[in-house]
């Protein structure tokens, strides 16, 4: 057994996973943690990192290294995903992590992040069921497509809900022009993943990240975030699409009042949310599972799995 710290460094949130794992098998979780940095403010427009928001990420990492020495973390590993793959200043960043933690930062590629996406949302499952997993992030959305236990074939698009609510929605609340116009956003890069894969091919569609989870616990009802009510819950196209439809309705403040909303993600959950509508819409999906198993865990078994990241 093993004590790893996977740390996820994404275009809205910065995350932290430290568990045990023995066997290829987390047995036991010590720290979870998440704040929304919002590394990518920006980034879509100016291809550079915002000094406050690169500062608030690297603040709260070093908070994060404490607690991985606190915990007698025996190796570490942090990924960073779209808005440091799309930032030309990528490199002051990294060289803030090696600083801080150690270790240097890798930037995944769209297919890297799909990969450990797919793993961290497929572990504990059923492994014999053709599954798609759907990652919505901040900066980008991975589709993924495996036998259950791999990936198979994966579509990585530029479409997040920070770039999307930065290009698209405006007015608080948004607009139907502005609500028409980054639908039509989304569905031109879905129109790219039939040359890649089927959606169709899946026996199971299990949606990970903050945006899921949140429509998750808006469609839920529930009086505060619980992970372990959300996780593994079924959600189905009725309840995405009402409550898209009721975000997009919101205010920022109206958003922020929810219980179970995560504070920074009330302005742009509701192009997350009109970003996964738009995607059961097209493939015709009935239902998505929602996971709180996610990259952050791929990552952390990625790591078991014998990769040397010091």
């Amino acid at each position: 057994m093993v004590r790893l710290a996977a740390l996820d460094v994404g275009t809205n949130s910065t995350r932290l996973l430290v568990a045990d794992v023995e066997d290829g098998v987390i047995v036991a979780e010590h720290a979870r943690e998440m704040v929304i940095t919002r590394l990518g403010k920006d980034v879509d427009h100016t291809g550079r990192f915002d000094p406050a928001a690169l500062a608030r990420t690297l603040d709260v990492l070093a908070g994060y290294a404490e607690t991985c020495r606190r915990l007698g973390v025996e190796r570490r590993r942090l990924v960073a995903t779209s808005a440091t793959r799309d930032a030309a200043d990528r490199q002051v960043f990294r060289d803030s992590v090696r600083d801080l933690l150690g270790v240097e930062a890798e930037v995944l590629t769209g297919q890297a992040e799909a990969a450990a996406a797919y793993r961290g949302a497929t572990h504990g499952l059923d492994a014999e069921q053709a599954t798609l997993v759907v990652d919505i992030g901040g900066g980008s959305t991975e589709l993924i497509l495996g036998d259950g236990t791999a990936a198979k074939a994966m579509v990585s698009l530029d479409i997040g809900c920070v770039r999307l609510f930065e290009r698209h929605l405006h007015s608080d609340p948004p607009a139907a022009a502005e609500v028409a116009a980054l639908r039509a956003d989304v569905a031109g890069h879905l129109a790219r993943v039939g040359e890649v894969l089927d959606p169709a091919a899946a026996d199971r569609v299990v949606g990970v990240a903050g945006t899921v989870t949140t429509v998750t616990a808006i469609a839920l009802g529930l009086e505060a975030y619980d992970p372990r009510r959300i996780h593994r819950q079924m959600l189905d196209a009725a309840d995405v699409g009402a409550v898209a439809g009721k975000l997009a309705a919101m205010t920022v403040a109206e958003r922020a009042a929810m219980p179970v909303m995560a504070k920074g993600r009330e302005d742009v959950v509701a192009a997350g949310a009109l970003l996964l509508d738009e995607l059961v819409r097209r493939f015709e999906l009935r239902e998505v599972i929602a996971s709180e198993s996610d990259i952050l865990d791929g990552v952390l078994l990625e790591l078991a799995g014998g990769a040397d990241r010091g």
